[in-house]
């Protein structure tokens, strides 16, 4: 998925080349070791998807993006590879983006506190820009947090609702996607009215971001995820799929003998090949086509009708090409 052709705003392409060393210079302290730690997932790269929201959104009102919507878009960014810092430590994951996990290749008491040093530049960058971005950010972390409790609190509970899902979904990804189209919006100046169609817009997509990283946790290879599969359900972690396999008549008994507790890689692989067989895939892809459309019903709302027609574009390709699809 190549996300500035998608959103087909030719100027974004080099936006993202002053990223980069933006990116880098925020987290660079001079001290060696700390260094490459923090610099370790941005060298392995990445799509710098909430970045390229934060410039879409300031770019649409035509006007050039200044170095306040750049450093609005690192600030998310940092967030985004804390919250890896973090999850990878949780989830005692060996892989990320292809290469070594921080907590893997460092320790895990590194890890923890190289994203919380991420986290304090990003608050730091924020700071800069104004008291409303500033509190925006630590709502979002809140939010953040709060998604992430939810999730550890649901391990290993088969009755875990659709609703509860949703819920902690919606802080522990959604809420950085809005406030990623937030900021930029808010670096660029935008109508309120404008800037609130783009933070729906966000949010919408980032619920679509995250059904869809479920359902290749249970359908996608290691090469295609940059990680082992089947780690949510491993963690006991029962996302959209598993939770609607559940519910299924036909394979939800067996599943649920299967889950409520840690799980061997034969049963692992078991579990997999249950939800990924079953029509749990093509409801999950149901569910994210009806976000699309709610996020795409708010991009109409948007300055630039060539924004709005790139995000609507943006938020229905991430379900292309799934195996059920």
């Amino acid at each position: 998925m190549n996300v500035v052709e998608l959103l087909g705003i030719s100027s974004l392409e080099d936006q993202l080349l002053r990223l980069e060393p933006l990116l880098v210079e925020s987290v660079v302290t001079g001290d060696r070791f700390l260094d490459e730690v923090t610099t370790h997932l941005i060298a392995a790269g990445g799509k710098r998807l909430r970045p390229v929201l934060a410039l879409a959104s300031a770019a649409s009102g035509g006007r050039d993006v200044s170095r306040e919507d750049l450093l609005g878009a690192v600030a998310v960014e940092l967030v985004h590879l804390a919250s890896l810092y973090h999850d990878d430590v949780m989830d005692e994951a060996t892989i990320r983006r292809n290469v070594e996990s921080v907590n893997s290749r460092f320790g895990n008491l590194v890890a923890i506190v190289a994203g919380d040093f991420l986290l304090a530049r990003s608050a730091e960058i924020a700071a800069g820009l104004g008291t409303e971005i500033a509190g925006l950010l630590a709502s979002t972390l809140g939010e953040l947090c709060q998604g992430q409790v939810a999730e550890v609190r649901s391990a290993f509970q088969v009755a875990r609702t659709e609703r509860e899902y949703t819920e902690a979904i919606s802080g522990k990804t959604a809420a950085l996607m809005a406030t990623s189209c937030r900021i930029g919006a808010l670096t660029a100046d935008l109508p309120r009215d404008q800037i609130e169609a783009l933070t729906a817009f966000g949010r919408y997509f980032g619920m679509i971001f995250q059904v869809r990283d479920d359902i290749l946790d249970v359908t996608g290879t290691e090469t295609e995820l940059g990680k082992p599969p089947g780690q949510d359900l491993a963690e006991g972690i029962y996302t959209l799929p598993t939770l609607l396999a559940l519910g299924d008549p036909d394979v939800g008994p067996e599943l649920h003998e299967l889950l409520g507790r840690p799980l061997d890689q034969p049963e692992r692989d078991k579990a997999r090949a249950i939800v990924s067989s079953s029509p749990a895939i093509v409801r999950s892809i149901a569910v994210g086509r009806g976000y699309a459309d709610q996020a795409a019903e708010a991009a109409t709302a948007c300055p630039s009708r060539e924004l709005s027609e790139g995000l609507a574009r943006l938020a229905h390709s991430l379900l292309d090409g799934l195996p059920a699809d």
